[in-house]
């Protein structure tokens, strides 16, 4: 079975505030055994109390973030210009994956710039094998766009090989793909998953004043936003069969994630999570 683990972005303040160390024993005493590091800065005073937490609390640092290059998706190292350094930090975490959150932008845009991306992350996924190191690429809902009818997802598997896939079950729903069907299609590829639900809000008062003033524009632009982020087991998605399809698929580490909590404290967000993952079997 997958280990399961938090994805740190949602504690990126707590370590701003607290200390990496200190957050890290509340996620052990929160019942996670793993941490996804993205989006908090890996200088050595952070590295030293992630290989301290390995030691201390048996916690697997499970994967780091990286990008291909340096640019406006980039939150922290980048294959470019730190390859040896996001090396030598697997070696001394023992951390066997690390992740790409987030394709350029521009690479969005264009089945060209797309392909010409994604053959730039085959390099980098074979340069990090060779140190027994997988690349991972984690997608949100634009990668369910095409061009020529080839997704993106389906491009960047058919350019980069080597390359593994992290899959946001949250975000291939919101791109209206059948997540079940996602594990299927890319089974044996799917290597880090990630744990989030999706969940429709009701619609605020602030929507219905819309209404009742005859702004229809701005009634209909919060109508077709209702969409959330939400705690596992809060929203919609059906996560006994689908952990354990993922397992199937393969994952080998499932991370959960708020990416917004609205409002909540992440401790409290986590915490109901593992409770009901706890509820079903995790």
């Amino acid at each position: 079975m997958a280990v399961l683990g938090v994805q740190m972005m949602m504690l990126k303040d707590k370590v701003v505030d607290e200390g990496m160390y200190s957050v890290l024993q509340k996620v052990k005493d929160l019942g996670y055994d793993s941490v996804e590091v993205s989006q908090i800065p890996m200088t050595h005073e952070n590295v030293a109390a992630l290989e301290r937490a390995v030691a201390e609390l048996g916690l697997d640092i499970g994967a780091l973030s990286v990008a291909l290059k340096p640019g406006p998706t980039a939150t922290g190292d980048n294959l470019t210009e730190h390859f040896d350094k996001i090396v030598a930090d697997c070696t001394r975490l023992g951390s066997r994956f690390v992740r790409i959150g987030m394709m350029p932008f521009d690479a969005m845009a264009s089945k060209s710039a797309c392909e010409a991306w994604a053959a730039e992350c085959e390099g980098a996924a074979r340069r990090l094998a060779a140190e027994g190191i997988t690349l991972c690429y984690h997608n949100h809902h634009v990668d369910l766009a095409q061009f020529d009818g080839e997704r993106i997802f389906d491009i960047v598997r058919r350019l980069a090989p080597s390359l593994g896939f992290e899959v946001d079950l949250h975000w291939v729903q919101r791109g209206g793909m059948a997540p079940l069907d996602m594990l299927e299609r890319y089974a044996g590829v799917c290597k880090l998953i990630h744990v989030k639900d999706f969940r429709v809000a009701p619609l605020p008062p602030a929507a219905m004043e819309l209404l009742q003033r005859g702004d229809m524009a701005g009634f209909f632009d919060v109508f077709v936003n209702l969409a959330q982020f939400a705690e596992v087991g809060s929203g919609n998605m059906d996560w006994p069969k689908l952990l354990p399809a993922a397992n199937a698929a393969g994952a080998e580490y499932f991370f959960v994630e708020q990416d917004e909590t609205y409002g909540r404290d992440p401790y409290d967000c986590l915490a109901e999570s593992r409770a009901y993952l706890r509820s079903i079997g995790y």
